[in-house]
């Protein structure tokens, strides 16, 4: 039996809502029965099965944030599109709240391509996946494991498992540090239990130091100011759980990526403290079908909501020339 969720019926984007598309709000399962939540755009006057792309991330974020901009944008350019919130997050089911899991994760891509496959209105011949952030990472894991997805955009791309094992920039990479990490973390999960909830990491840094790295400043920028704040939003609030990160350290999600033999491209800022993860990851793809684009002087959330930096066109192009109908 699915979970019955409390969804909202006012319009509480952080981008404006488009004339140009018909939006409501949908959920699905996944394999684990978590009920998840997702904003459905179709174009006005579509007709036939449409093309369809599910569109998750920033890690931390909800779908009234970038995914719901990136969904909304591509379709008014034809496609039928969801943005959802991963489980335990937003307005999705599953308890405890504002956990994260490589494996459950992945699989909610998964569970929303079988949700678009068998909606009258889409071509199940024709569905892709974009992910964001952390959910870049967590996309192309889902195109490693599910043939059904045609085509995989990663866009400002983070390996999570990658930045929780070794650190930011790889740091971190040694037997010594993970096994502090993993001790602190384990004493944490006593203290969880002994209290009976999840203690929170905290999301992004609030009021920001003035001796922050760049990357910090960034997120600070679409998180904790008008630009991105959401009140459902992990990073511009409270965060994810602590302990989230052992399941990450412990389980790389990239280790087949080698294999996918459908169609990805990496989008990345040229600038971003992030591009390394988009660069060393398509290294490891295979085939002509894969492309790394990045993009001159953008940072990493230039690529989360500024629609004058995010390559719309390229993308449209992408999954229009990657979609063959059977």
């Amino acid at each position: 039996m699915q979970e019955k969720l409390n969804l909202g019926k006012e319009w509480d984007k952080v981008f404006p809502k488009s004339e140009k598309v018909n939006h409501e709000k949908v959920t699905f399962h996944n394999r684990y029965g978590i009920t998840l939540a997702a904003d459905l755009y179709v174009p006005k006057n579509a007709k036939g099965k449409l093309p369809a792309i599910a569109v998750c991330g920033p890690f931390g974020a909800v779908k009234e944030q970038s995914s719901g901009l990136y969904a909304q944008t591509m379709a008014e350019r034809g496609f039928l599109t969801i943005a959802f919130d991963p489980s335990f997050t937003g307005e999705s089911g599953g308890q405890p709240r504002y956990v994260a899991s490589p494996d459950i994760n992945t699989e909610d891509f998964c569970a929303a391509v079988d949700y678009l496959s068998c909606r009258e209105d889409v071509d199940p011949e024709r569905i892709g996946i974009i992910g964001i952030c952390g959910w870049g990472g967590m996309a192309i894991n889902a195109a490693a494991m599910d043939t059904r997805i045609k085509a995989t955009v990663a866009s400002t791309m983070y390996d999570m498992t990658r930045v929780n094992a070794k650190g930011y920039f790889d740091a971190a990479d040694s037997e010594e540090a993970r096994y502090e990490t993993k001790k602190a973390l384990n004493a944490q999960r006593i203290l969880d239990y002994k209290n009976g909830g999840y203690e929170l990491g905290g999301g992004v840094v609030d009021p920001l130091p003035a001796d922050a790295p760049f990357y910090v400043k960034d997120y600070y920028d679409y998180y904790k100011t008008p630009r991105g704040y959401h009140k459902r939003s992990l990073n511009s609030n409270g965060g994810w759980n602590k302990t989230s990160a052992l399941s990450f350290i412990n389980m790389p999600i990239l280790a087949y990526c080698h294999e996918i033999r459908s169609a990805v491209l990496l989008i990345h800022g040229e600038k971003a403290h992030s591009c390394y993860f988009s660069k060393d990851a398509y290294k490891n793809l295979k085939g002509a079908n894969k492309e790394l684009y990045l993009i001159p002087n953008a940072v990493h959330t230039d690529l989360y909501d500024k629609t004058d930096i995010i390559p719309f066109d390229k993308l449209c192009e992408f999954f229009k020339g990657n979609f063959h109908t059977a």
